[in-house]
């Protein structure tokens, strides 16, 4: 079955940077559209970025130029580059398949905390 292994988080303070890794298994990766999620404490989890089996982004505009979303095929391998990190961004990260599509399980995420 797929999963989905995040790392990469951890504290840092505001406008800095973290680059995010997600390794993906149990699928043909590069026949899927991926995504990055997060969840706020007391929030719902939310979209943060899409990239397409063409490697086309997406982003929600609370993150639109400061985060950038890629992927490796050969390694089934997707990032989220985070840089000019602000508090707001304080979350849990997730990869998954782009929720156009429908979700799989979730992994264990990566805590990102943005704090002076």
């Amino acid at each position: 079955q797929v999963q989905f292994v995040e790392s990469g988080g951890g504290l840092v303070q505001p406008g800095g940077s973290l680059r995010l890794s997600c390794a993906v298994s149990g699928i043909i990766f590069s026949s899927y559209a991926m995504g990055w999620y997060r969840q706020a404490p007391g929030k719902q989890r939310e979209l943060v970025a899409t990239i397409s089996i063409h490697r086309t982004p997406n982003y929600a505009n609370s993150v639109n130029g400061r985060f950038t979303i890629s992927r490796d095929n050969a390694k089934n391998m997707v990032y989220l580059q985070m840089d000019s990190l602000k508090p707001e961004d304080t979350a849990v990260y997730y990869c998954n398949r782009d929720q156009t599509y429908g979700l799989w399980p979730w992994g264990q995420g990566t805590q990102v905390t943005v704090s002076s």
